[in-house]
């Protein structure tokens, strides 16, 4: 592992480290967070992830890496087969940043864990990375089997997303909860801090009665009520695959909590509150 965050390195010295990345065989965990790192540097890294093949977890998050940044990094996730960690919260890259990272999941086989907190996505950058897990699968017909490059074994689908503190409102965890419907391999979703209220609640509960992958949902900071609540602790009489709810600082009240509390004390699979 290599841990070189808050350095303040720059393009510069992002542009030494993605050399000495090119021909480096054992480096596995690569740390760059709040080094001062824009679009250039982005690239720089990027470039040299298209060849590295041994690193698999990334931290990039706390830059001031754009859209620019983010393209570039996506470009490297279509030909990238060893990455399974990225980290890009806190950084610039907007919706339109989003839409570039989206797309290169529809083709990446890798990426396990994702991570844009606080990139500023809002509801635009919502709808592409929903729309990108209606096909971040691994289910392969025949043909593709035999077209691909790498062992079914290796073969993977994003199981981790963080896209809280990033405004994504109403209609963005709209789209979001559509995408739940299908997706059957996502675990762990962060949508903390994202004001989606009673109507957004709502969404993510009418996505939980028919969804069985979700083990971890954060819906912390949401603005959420008592009516919102009230849909999430209906949702959970029927869902049988959530183990971890997080609810912390909301408004539902002490009616509405009583009667999650009631429908968690049946719902055995349910671990934490």
């Amino acid at each position: 592992m290599s841990d070189i965050d808050q350095n303040q390195i720059r393009d510069k010295g992002a542009q030494h480290i993605a050399d000495a990345l090119r021909t480096n065989t054992a480096l596995t965990t690569l740390d760059l967070s709040g080094d001062g790192i824009g679009d250039e540097g982005a690239q720089h890294i990027a470039d040299a992830l298209q060849t590295n093949t041994t690193l698999t977890t990334l931290y990039l998050g706390s830059n001031r890496i754009g859209r620019e940044g983010a393209q570039h990094i996506a470009d490297a996730l279509r030909t990238n087969t060893t990455l399974t960690t990225l980290q890009l919260s806190g950084d610039e890259i907007g919706g339109e940043g989003a839409q570039h990272i989206a797309d290169a999941l529809r083709t990446n086989t890798t990426l396990t864990t994702l991570r844009l907190g606080s990139d500023k996505i809002r509801d635009e950058g919502a709808q592409h990375i929903a729309d990108a897990l209606r096909t971040n699968t691994v289910i392969f017909t025949s043909f593709q089997r035999q077209r691909s490059s790498q062992p079914i074994s290796h073969l993977q689908a994003l199981t981790t997303l963080n896209l809280g503190c990033n405004l994504i409102g109403r209609e963005g965890v709209q789209h979001i909860a559509d995408a739940l419907r299908t997706n059957t391999t996502l675990a762990r979703l962060d949508l903390s801090w994202n004001k989606i209220r009673d109507e957004g609640a709502q969404h993510i509960a009418d996505a939980l009665r028919t969804n069985t992958a979700l083990t971890t949902l954060n819906l912390q900071h949401n603005g959420i009520g008592r009516e919102g609540a009230q849909h999430i602790a209906d949702a959970l009489r029927t869902n049988t695959t959530l183990t971890t709810l997080m609810l912390n600082d909301n408004r539902i009240g002490d009616e509405v909590a009583e009667q999650i509390a009631e429908v968690l004390g049946r719902n055995t699979n349910v671990k934490t509150v």
